[in-house]
């Protein structure tokens, strides 16, 4: 089972390609009490109170196979890190069945989660975008993933 807010099946905002979005239900609001602003600014904070759903991966699963238009999973919301063992465990269900892409969106950096960076390198195709939403920054179009992203400190990596 995996507890998430939403499911999107076709998105096409958060990556190159058409993608199912899946919403984690978590955040400890780093990025904010850096820099001791209100969490209601977050871009995310709406999700926040949406209600947790409990679905089982199996039917996300198959529920993306069943999309034809659907290239790549993006997993983001608000932290992915803070479930990371249900992102772990969806990862190695969906790779039984398929090497398309896996974005997670993190508002951490490569430093901070070292650990969890080198266990996503076992599989193929895993995009980790980095870097804390920080209001007023710049834009910038990153390449990896072929869209804006909201803070120029922000940038995304294939990890393996």
């Amino acid at each position: 089972m995996m507890k998430i807010k939403y499911i999107i099946d076709e998105n096409f905002q958060d990556y190159k390609k058409p993608s199912m979005m899946l919403a984690t239900c978590y955040c400890d609001w780093k990025c904010l009490k850096e820099l001791n602003l209100d969490i209601s600014i977050c871009q995310n904070s709406q999700i926040a109170q949406q209600k947790n759903i409990e679905v089982s991966i199996e039917s996300i699963i198959n529920r993306y196979f069943n999309n034809p238009i659907t290239q790549a999973v993006v997993i983001g919301g608000l932290e992915p890190m803070l479930q990371y063992e249900e992102v772990l465990e969806f990862i190695k269900q969906f790779r039984q069945r398929s090497n398309d892409d896996i974005v997670i969106y993190t508002g951490y950096y490569p430093e901070e989660i070292k650990d969890k960076i080198e266990q996503l390198k076992q599989y193929k195709n895993i995009i980790i975008k980095f870097g804390r939403y920080i209001p007023s920054r710049k834009k910038r179009f990153d390449e990896v993933l072929g869209v804006w992203l909201a803070s120029d400190n922000q940038f995304a990596v294939k990890v393996n």
